[in-house]
């Protein structure tokens, strides 16, 4: 049987070049496998992106630990960086990142990531499908097998968690954030910090979607915020609670002169320059020292809704809702247990 011929125009001379179907396919292959990294870093948020670049720094730092006469970089852009990467090493990462004492979460994220980017490395004709089925077979460590690998790590001194991250949230009673709202003074910054408060424990916001407010987000005479919640890549609309929404108004209108989150001097009033994250985290952090609380962060104060929101009755689907996350799963973490493990139950029986 004769083979069939097409053709396809040469951008250089206009004239029709025959080419056959297999060749046509091999070529559209090797544009695909040349562009697949850059495909599927194009469809993720710059927060992913960031987080995986760390993941996949630190999978270099290991293969330099293990070949420090090979030096392999650029792991996230370059597909050929993978080449000669299999499941025995990935395997060896896990272990590597266990012992140089790296949350288990972390290990899990980063074998994730690694994970990704080899399924890439395969469709871009690197790593065989063999091989890349052992790498995906390599597991991570489950919430049921931390307790007991975290205890056998600090029976030999290594350290469970790296980094300034806190392990576990830092709990404040309702008394202590009472008490920290009534403390603050009649002042533009004052006012700010009340506002920034409130959207903390009565809305639940993440640092980051609290961050990337503006005054327009807020619709004053309804009584609504709306925002993007960039974790989840949904927009959302909130009724505010009545004291947040007199705080928004007072702040809002009086202080905030177009810029919502406005930076401070001592003793100067506010600035227009906007506040960064960390200068958020680090007001937060002088705020929960005012009442004994050495290490409070804006995370600890969505803790604080999502209990405050369960123990007043909140069903979790709406918890779930209203917090911006994903599955269940991650509501039910944020949640602080109660000290009688069946409160809100043995009431229900009685």
């Amino acid at each position: 049987m004769d083979e069939i011929i097409t053709y396809s125009a040469n951008t250089n001379t206009n004239e029709l070049v025959p080419t056959t179907p297999k060749e046509l396919g091999q070529a559209a292959n090797q544009i695909a496998e040349q562009t697949v990294f850059q495909d599927y870093q194009s469809r993720k948020s710059k927060n992913t992106l960031k987080h995986q670049q760390l993941d996949l720094l630190c999978f270099e730092e290991y293969l330099a630990s293990i070949n420090p006469s090979t030096r392999v970089t650029d792991t996230m852009n370059n597909p050929k960086a993978w080449h000669g990467i299999t499941w025995g090493i990935v395997d060896g990462f896990v272990k590597w990142l266990l012992m140089q004492g790296y949350s288990l979460a972390t290990i899990n994220q980063r074998l994730t990531t690694v994970r990704i980017y080899a399924s890439l490395a395969n469709k871009a004709g690197i790593i065989d499908s063999t091989e890349l089925l052992k790498i995906k077979a390599v597991k991570g460590y489950s919430l049921k097998e931390a307790r007991k690998i975290d205890a056998k790590r600090q029976e030999r001194s290594i350290p469970t968690r790296i980094g300034r991250k806190k392990h576990d949230a830092t709990p404040i009673t309702k008394q202590q954030l009472e008490s920290i709202l009534a403390s603050l003074p009649n002042s533009p910054q004052g006012k700010r910090d009340r506002l920034m408060l409130l959207l903390f424990t009565e809305l639940g916001l993440r640092v980051g979607e609290l961050h990337s407010l503006e005054c327009a987000n807020f619709n004053l005479e309804a009584g609504t915020i709306t925002f993007y919640r960039e974790k989840v890549g949904i927009e959302q609309t909130h009724k505010l609670t009545s004291r947040l929404l007199e705080a928004a108004k007072d702040y809002i209108t009086n202080y905030a002169n177009g810029l919502l989150w406005r930076g401070s001097i001592q003793g100067h009033g506010l600035t227009n320059q906007k506040l960064s994250i960390r200068a958020i985290n680090k007001r937060i952090r002088l705020l929960g020292s005012k009442v004994g609380i050495a290490t409070l962060s804006p995370h600890d104060l969505r803790h604080y809704w999502a209990t405050q929101a369960t123990r007043s009755g909140v069903a979790i689907d709406r918890l779930m809702q209203a917090g911006g996350w994903a599955s269940y799963a991650m509501p039910l973490r944020y949640v602080q247990a109660e000290a009688i493990a069946n409160v809100g139950v043995v009431e229900k029986l009685e």
